[in-house]
């Protein structure tokens, strides 16, 4: 096994949720297709990242899963956002609406700074130390 291909979140709306991650996380579609049951298989990865792990938005089908949108990791920064400039993609996100919980940190690990995607799933933006 050579690594994790792909990650499902668990959506309200599929176009809503490629419109987020496109124009305000800046990741672009790998795959939007129609599977012909009301259903779709989009996969969504940072712009520029080499292939690999992707994420799956699945548009939740019941009320089961539509009570897991937004709550997937419990309310904890579930997902890991990594930057080579911290500063800019923090500055492009904060214009393009993303909201974020706090202030960027300086840690010994790098500078983060958590953020809530659409649904309120919460993230790291990273940039590791060197």
């Amino acid at each position: 096994m050579s690594h994790i291909a792909l990650v499902t979140l668990v959506v309200r709306d599929y176009d809503e949720a490629i419109a987020h991650y496109r124009d305000a996380l800046g990741f672009e579609v790998v795959e939007d297709t129609d599977r012909g049951d009301g259903t779709r298989w989009v996969v969504v990865r940072p712009r520029g990242s080499a292939p690999g792990t992707g994420l799956l938005l699945a548009r939740a089908k019941d009320e089961v899963q539509s009570r897991a949108v937004g709550a997937q990791t419990g309310g904890r920064v579930g997902f890991f956002l990594h930057t080579e400039d911290f500063a800019a993609d923090h500055a492009r996100m904060v214009a393009a609406g993303v909201r974020f919980l706090e202030e960027p940190r300086h840690e010994t690990y790098g500078s983060v700074a958590v953020f809530e995607d659409l649904y309120g799933n919460r993230w790291d933006l990273l940039q590791p130390a060197a």
